[in-house]
């Protein structure tokens, strides 16, 4: 008898599976209670990873916008340096100014006509260097891509000093240029006419390179069986660019307009380098405006004011990009 029971009890429980042993009431809770214990260590493994970042982004990134709003909305100043406390809030008094200040005005001119100008310069360029690297271009290949993307990697203000001695009237490559075929060269950055053009010439050949390389991306994403099936349809070297290449490329020429237009519109560098903003402020931006006022004459609330005006004007323009990026991608 005690045989027979011994052997039942084996087969039912392997009839009943390795689980068996466990009761049903035990069993899969104990199973989901490890399985939520586990996913909770990793999560708190997760947090603990990412608090360093989230420290220095709350401190150094998160507080200094909030308190930069909080800023625009009153007359802090240089008094308020260390009673912070104490400034009067004017509501929207400095906004009001703004626009009634003439050189915010004119510094919001001189950006516009930076970024109008530089933006189609830059992705045109871009893009023709690219096509060229891309296709045109056999031999030395790689030589090109570096020489073009070296500016990038290159620091603002090396670039700026670079092309200030370059363009300077007296001593300058530009200016040594001019004389061996017995000219005088103008002043490019004493010049109200010329300053700003020279600017832009600057920043177009800085910025040339992160443009080229987002497009030879782009190009080698386009699939060879298209291209080859507009040639075998009698198609042309330009009906292929335009029919082909430029529709398949839109997504990242809209990419590369709002990259290269929210860097344009942030234009500082160049004019703090190159001019200070001069002659007459005809190279006076918004940036460079709102660091005098907050740094050179301590109009700490003015100058909050100013730096959301700008992002307000960013904002927009990037919003107006991407829904001619999604409009026209259907």
């Amino acid at each position: 008898m005690r045989t027979m029971t011994s052997k039942a009890a084996v087969s039912a429980t392997v009839q009943a599976g390795p689980g068996a042993s466990e009761s049903p009431a035990t069993g899969p809770k104990r199973r989901r209670g490890g399985k939520k214990s586990s996913m909770g260590v990793q999560n708190l493994a997760g947090w603990l990873f990412s608090t360093p970042f989230l420290v220095l982004f709350l401190v150094f990134m998160a507080f200094p916008i909030l308190a930069t709003l909080v800023m625009s909305f009153t007359d802090f100043g240089l008094r308020n340096v260390t009673r912070p406390l104490d400034a009067n809030f004017i509501g929207f008094e400095n906004y009001v100014n703004l626009f009634s200040d003439e050189k915010f005005l004119k510094s919001l001119f001189n950006t516009a006509y930076f970024v109008v100008v530089g933006v189609p310069l830059t992705i045109f360029l871009g893009l023709v260097v690219a096509v060229l690297l891309n296709n045109g271009i056999d031999r030395a290949r790689t030589f090109f891509r570096v020489g073009f993307y070296a500016p990038v990697v290159t620091t603002i203000v090396a670039v700026a000093v670079v092309w200030r001695f370059v363009l300077d009237p007296s001593d300058g490559l530009v200016a040594g240029l001019f004389s061996e075929v017995g000219l005088t060269s103008p002043d490019f950055l004493g010049s109200e006419t010329l300053a700003m053009p020279s600017m832009i010439a600057m920043a177009v050949w800085r910025n040339l390179g992160t443009v080229m390389v987002l497009f030879i991306a782009g190009l080698q994403a386009i699939p060879t069986e298209v291209r080859e099936a507009a040639r075998l349809d009698g198609a042309g070297a330009w009906q292929e660019f335009k029919g082909i290449t430029v529709p398949l490329l839109r997504p990242t020429l809209l990419y590369a307009t709002v990259i290269t237009t929210i860097g344009y519109l942030n234009v500082f560098e160049e004019p703090f380098v190159m001019t200070q903003g001069g002659p007459s402020d005809s190279t006076l931006t918004v940036s460079l405006n709102m660091y005098r006022e907050g740094f050179n004459f301590f109009h700490m609330g003015y100058a909050s004011a100013m730096a959301y005006v700008l992002f307000v004007v960013i904002m927009g323009i990037t919003v107006l990009q991407l829904r001619l990026l999604k409009d026209n991608t259907k």
